[in-house]
């Protein structure tokens, strides 16, 4: 992986990026009291969110370690329960370096996954709940199902109610950091991406662009309800590798 930003000078060559370079460039705030949410996604370069119905067929192996850091560094992994699904989640993973990382930033050694499901739609023999080191966070509303949210209580989930008839995600991002868990590092979908949007909750977008065209049929990488208004990025970094660009955009301070 390569750095273009900055821009090497005149007849330089990018520098090679280091997992200590990603691990600085991709670093949370230090001192966090509240809820700092990174959003990840790629995307084709006509803006395809997935390539046959998942978003594996756009990513790169460069693209994962960004992916992996991501998590690695992050108190808690948050999706979208469709993500969660199509994708087939399970619970995170950390050993050798990358659990070395996670004690070396005070972080516990695995992070919780944390789902978004307004009716509690996870199955409770999900490999969520049977192939992880660490109990999942159902994060869901009073209208789901009782019976669904005592099954996943049962299969050990934390059930966490927030909302009536939909979550509330400024709500629950609470709830989060009264446990602690105040780095937030999103993987999807578009519909909770679109969510965080429009309640104005992103800090950070890193975006890989894959150079691929998808054509017509895949939605984009936001859905859902529309913000009030455009919200304002800086670009942080890029990095490139084998025509994937991988774009870093923070919340704009100006």
């Amino acid at each position: 992986m390569q750095s273009l930003w900055p821009t090497p000078p005149a007849g330089g060559s990018a520098e090679t990026v280091s997992d200590a370079d990603l691990e600085r460039i991709y670093g949370y705030p230090e001192t966090l009291t509240g809820s700092w949410v990174q959003v990840n996604f790629t995307c084709s370069v006509d803006g395809a969110v997935a390539i046959d119905g998942v978003s594996d067929g756009l990513s790169h192996p460069a693209d994962k370690r960004i992916f992996l850091m991501g998590r690695d560094l992050a108190d808690v992994v948050l999706v979208g329960a469709g993500t969660a699904i199509a994708e087939d989640y399970r619970g995170a993973r950390s050993s050798g370096e990358r659990a070395e990382r996670r004690a070396r930033h005070n972080l516990a050694p695995v992070s919780p996954i944390a789902v978004v499901t307004g009716s509690a739609s996870i199955a409770p023999d999900s490999s969520l709940l049977t192939d992880t080191a660490v109990p999942p966070i159902i994060i869901t509303t009073e209208a789901a199902p009782a019976e669904r949210r005592a099954k996943l209580a049962d299969a050990g989930a934390e059930v966490l109610i927030v909302g009536d008839e939909k979550v509330d995600l400024r709500a629950a991002l609470a709830e989060l950091a009264r446990r602690g868990l105040h780095r937030i590092d999103c993987e999807g979908g578009p519909s909770l991406f679109g969510q965080l949007i429009a309640e104005d909750l992103v800090d950070q977008l890193c975006l890989t662009i894959a150079p691929l065209l998808a054509g017509a049929g895949a939605g984009r990488i936001a859905g859902g309800e529309l913000p009030s208004a455009a919200r304002k990025l800086e670009l942080a970094s890029m990095l490139h590798e084998e025509g994937f660009s991988m774009l870093r955009y923070r919340r704009s301070t100006g």
